[in-house]
Parts: C-alpha cells; structure tokens; sequence
C-alpha cells in the first residue's frame, strides 16, 4: 500500500532557498576624498538586507582604477561623474569598451538631468549629486539583484 503524501514546498527544492546575503566586492573611484567618505558612510556594509559589501577598494585616480580591474575582480565599480581630471562618465565607457566582462557600474553624475550621459558611458546605473544615501543603497541593492 503506497501513500501519497505531498512533500511541504519548503523542503521539495532546496536549491531555491536563499543561501544568505548576496555579497559584493566594491570599487569606488573619485579624486575628492570626502565624496569617497560619504558614499561608504552612506552605503555602509549592508546596502540591503539581502545585500552585503564584503570588500572596499578607493581609487583617486582613473589609472589606479583601470590598473585595479584588470588585476582583481569587482561585483561592482561606483565612479565619480565629476572626478578631474578624468570624470566617472568617461571612464565608464573606456572601461566598458576595453575590458572583457566589466563589472556592473554605478556613476555619480553632477546632476539628475545628467542621466542621458549614464546611458551613453553604458553605466548600468546613476545617482546624482548632491549624494542620498538612500537612493545610494536602494541602487546597489537592485544592480546586487541582477544577474
């Protein structure tokens, strides 16, 4: 005699449960030392609940930053739109044409009006001055998300 006793949708697929907080190795780049201050301090470890940032790196220069992404791997580049001389927007775009598999890139442009230039550096996201950290967090969390 068999029964058919149906197994609770908690346990019939394990592979579907959340395995904890999707962690993520940051780099953020701006030649302005209390831009790069306020976006930590803002952004904090957990972004989100489901989110969490495992590593920091800061770079002051473009140079540092390509040279970094070429030799490590980041989950996620936050780049300063009005960092001199080179801006945010424009290494954006060099690093999505020069470098295989870039990671995802948030900028931070002079203004909300500049989002037209987010989508020409091919940022897959945009904050703009004057920093909110809520719009800090609720942005990395849903790039976080994306696969």
């Amino acid at each position: 005699m068999s029964s058919n006793v149906p197994v609770p949708a908690a346990t019939a697929d394990r592979s579907e449960q959340p395995s904890g907080p999707r962690q993520l190795t940051v780099l953020l780049y701006s030649d302005d030392s209390a831009t790069r201050d306020a976006v930590r301090v803002g952004v904090g470890r957990r972004p989100a609940k489901d989110v969490e940032i495992v590593a920091w790196r800061e770079c002051a220069t473009a140079a540092a930053v390509i040279d970094a992404v070429e030799k490590e791997h980041y989950d996620l580049l936050i780049l300063d739109g009005e960092a001199v001389p080179m801006g945010g927007l424009g290494l954006t775009r060099q690093l999505k044409n020069e470098i295989e598999n870039c990671p995802k890139v948030l900028v931070l442009t002079g203004r909300a009006a500049d989002g037209w230039l987010a989508s020409w550096s091919m940022a897959e996201a945009a904050v703009p001055h004057p920093l909110d950290p809520l719009a800090l967090c609720n942005t990395i969390a849903t790039l976080a998300r994306q696969d």
